[in-house]
Order: C-alpha cells, then sequence, then structure tokens
C-alpha cells in the first residue's frame, strides 16, 4: 500500500513536469529549469509525507475522495512553484497545504455509523431501482427534445456554450447521472443482474449528447474501470490504482512522444487525462488565488439562495468571470477554489475545507455497513465531479445528498454479498 502510494506520488510529480512542457502556454507557467523542479520536489516533500495516513486507514467514501482530493492539492503545490501569477504564492501553498489536511481529517477519521432507524426491504429496493432507470430513460427523453448533438469530444466545448437547458432539467439530468444510475449500477452489479447494469451504462453515455461533458462521455467506461480493479484489488487500493494507472500511461505515452515514439493521436491521452482531468483541477486553485487577490470575496454568494437574500458583487456564475478574465473557457472548480479560495479567502480556506470534509463524513456514516465495493462503484462519478465542481453545488444539482440517503436505508444484509438468483425476487 505505502510502496503504491509512493509511486502515485512521484508519478504525479512527473506528470506535472511533463504538463509544463507541453501545456505552459496555456497555463500561467514558467519553463521547467534544474532549480524550479527542485524547489517543486522539496516544497511536495511535506504533503508528501502525510501520505501514510491513506496506509493506515480503512476505505470510506470519504477516504476515495480524500485520496483525489490528495492528489489535487499535491499538484497545485507542484505548480505553485512555477506560477507567474503576482499573488502570495508562500501564503497560498501554505493555505493549501492546511486545507488538504482539514479536509482529510474528518473525510478519513469520522466513520461512527448513523443509526439506522428504517431500512428497506428487498420489494422496496426493487421499486426504486425500477424507478430510477424508469426517471432517467424519461429524464433523457425531454432532455432530448431540448438538446442532442453528437459532437466529437475536440468540439464539446465550442457547443456546450450554446446548451441553454431549464435549470430543474439540469438539477434532474445532475442527480440521475451523478448519483442514481451509479447507485443502481452498483445495486445491480451486486446482485449479478449484469444486464440491468449494462442499461444503467448506456443511458449514463446517452447523456453526452444532451449535456456535452466529459463525466457523462466516459462516465459507462470509468464505472467499468472501477469495476475491474474493485475485483481484483481491495477497495484501497483500487483507489489508488484507479489514479496511478491512468496518470501512469499519460506518463509513458509523454515520454515516447517526446522521443518521436508516438503519435500526435496517442498523445491525446494525455491532454486528456493527465491535464484536463488531473493537472487542471490543480492549477484552477492558481488561477483563484491570482484572481481573488484582486477582486472582492464572494462570501457564498455564488450559492443561489443566499444570493437572494445578500449583496453580490457578481451575478453571473464564477465560471464566466474566469473565462472573461482567463480566456480558457467556462470552467468550475473545487471545494478548495470555491468554498475556500473564493468565499473566505485563503487565511480561512482551512476552515472551509474542514467543514466540507464533515459533510462529506456524513456520506461515511451513512454508507457504513455498506461493502465498500458498492461504496465505491455508487460514488465513483462523484469522485471525478467533485475535483471539478463546488460542493455546494455538488450537493444538490449532482445529487450527493440523494446518495447519503439511499446510503442509509439500504438494506445491509441484501448488499453484503451477492445473492443467488433465487434471492432476488422482491419479496411478497
Amino acid at each position: 500500500m505505502s510502496l503504491a502510494i509512493l509511486c502515485h506520488i512521484v508519478t504525479s510529480c512527473v506528470s506535472l513536469i511533463f504538463v509544463i512542457e507541453y501545456y505552459r502556454r496555456l497555463l500561467p507557467l514558467a519553463a521547467n529549469s534544474p532549480q524550479l523542479v527542485v524547489a517543486a520536489a522539496i516544497g511536495v516533500i511535506p504533503f508528501a509525507l502525510c501520505s501514510i495516513v491513506f496506509a493506515m486507514r480503512r476505505f470510506s467514501f470519504g477516504y476515495a475522495l480524500g485520496f483525489y482530493f490528495y492528489t489535487l492539492i499535491l499538484g497545485y503545490i507542484w505548480l505553485v512553484e512555477f506560477s507567474t501569477f503576482p499573488y502570495g504564492h508562500r501564503a497560498a501553498a501554505i493555505s493549501a497545504f492546511l486545507s488538504g489536511i482539514a479536509f482529510i481529517i474528518p473525510a478519513l477519521f469520522v466513520t461512527a455509523p448513523i443509526r439506522q432507524r428504517f431500512a428497506l426491504t428487498a420489494g422496496q429496493l426493487h421499486i426504486i431501482l425500477a424507478a430510477i432507470v424508469v426517471v432517467s430513460i424519461a429524464i433523457l427523453a425531454i432532455g432530448a427534445t431540448f438538446q442532442f448533438r453528437l459532437a466529437p469530444p475536440a468540439d464539446m466545448y465550442k457547443f456546450r456554450a450554446e446548451i441553454d437547458l431549464p435549470k430543474w432539467l439540469q438539477y434532474a439530468i445532475g442527480s440521475v447521472s451523478g448519483a442514481l444510475l451509479p447507485f443502481a449500477y452498483a445495486c445491480f452489479f451486486q446482485f449479478r443482474r449484469y444486464a440491468l447494469a449494462a442499461l444503467c451504462l448506456l443511458a449514463l453515455v446517452l447523456f453526452y449528447p444532451i449535456t456535452l461533458t466529459k463525466v457523462s462521455l466516459l462516465a459507462p467506461s470509468w464505472l467499468v474501470f472501477l469495476t475491474l480493479l474493485s475485483l481484483y484489488f481491495e477497495c484501497r487500493m483500487a483507489v489508488i490504482l484507479s489514479l496511478l494507472l491512468p496518470i501512469l500511461s499519460g506518463v509513458v505515452i509523454a515520454a515516447l512522444y517526446r522521443y518521436g515514439l508516438a503519435s500526435e493521436q496517442a498523445f491525446v491521452y494525455f491532454g486528456t487525462v493527465n491535464f484536463r482531468m488531473i493537472a487542471m483541477p490543480s492549477s484552477a486553485l492558481d488561477f483563484y488565488n491570482d484572481f481573488f487577490s484582486t477582486h472582492q470575496l464572494t462570501y457564498f454568494c455564488q450559492i443561489t439562495l443566499l444570493k437572494l437574500v445578500m449583496p453580490c458583487p457578481y451575478k453571473e456564475q464564477l465560471s464566466v468571470y474566469m473565462a472573461d478574465s482567463y480566456h480558457l473557457g467556462y470552467f468550475n472548480a473545487s471545494l478548495f477554489a470555491t468554498e475556500g479560495i473564493a468565499s473566505v479567502g485563503t487565511k480561512l480556506a482551512p476552515i472551509s475545507a474542514l467543514v466540507c470534509g464533515l459533510i462529506i463524513s456524513l456520506g461515511n456514516r451513512a454508507s457504513a455497513g455498506l461493502p465498500g465495493r458498492f461504496i465505491l462503484l455508487s460514488g465513483g462519478l462523484l469522485l471525478q465531479i467533485l475535483i471539478n465542481v463546488p460542493l455546494t453545488i455538488a450537493l444538490v444539482t449532482h445529487g450527493i445528498l440523494v446518495l447519503f440517503l439511499l446510503w442509509h436505508i439500504a438494506p445491509r444484509d441484501m448488499l453484503g454479498d451477492p445473492p443467488a438468483p433465487s434471492t432476488l425476487e422482491p419479496k411478497r
């Protein structure tokens, strides 16, 4: 376990060296130099040492998300050494370090179960699963009447700006694709109902022509990848490998590409995974630190309900201001950037991260007693969503609260081990 974590840290840092080499024209980063690389390596050592906690703690949803956020913060601490933005880099790096620790502590250590006052019966669970499938199909049909474009992945960002879905439909799509369908997939896989599990994956990818997001496009392959890892490795190792293997593959491709041994088409993988999916969420902290070093803090007024009752200098979503200021398109950022830097500034960001960690720990407590694989699969898409989306938005828009509720009321005896086919029928 410790060796895998160490390999992940080293591989992530090497990946960032290649990111700086090939994408620094898009990001505000200085070129690689021996002095900066050594400074970055020294800078990440204290945070790297904190990774020992992942070798000590048991698996939970907070463990999985904590490891993804650990990678995000590690990436920022490396990249900040190369940042050309004029804000205070040292103070921001210390704030990121403390924010990461503040989140990880409750996310990994608060796991005591919440008393289950109500549990679904087998029949009730089957009804809910059937309802999820039916509702998902209905939402797909409604969404297709507003928007349906089979755009290639390279053009998704261009056409996404033209999408104008009603708010209620955005919430419905987010909850169905982020929480409900993965929950149903995990249940069907646990019950060995593989055809129904495949139907859930098909429904997930059908949201891509409606939303034009990479999460919906890659959701089926991501859940299958997590499933395979969870079959051959225990859940903690599966979480580590779910990042290590994709990043390592990108590093190998980048190294081959550097010496002319890989094609441009192969290098697209590095740009998609290592740059956009891994490095950009870390780099977002750099952009937010720069922007809010010269602009007013939001004090959480970016939350729609709070904006109705308190003055807010930002009438549009923060992604709009980021696009206008840095011309990198519309991009959201994780809770460390939004609930932290943007809302309360770098000094108070660790406190905000602590509160967010306590919220995530509710998922640990709600899912206590469920199999680790089931938790990983049903919450697997949220790992990708939360490194790019504020927690306050994801709680409602992407169905985190709904998933926590489903975890809490799920029948432990039914989901503990895959039952024989004769026991899968609802009780009459």
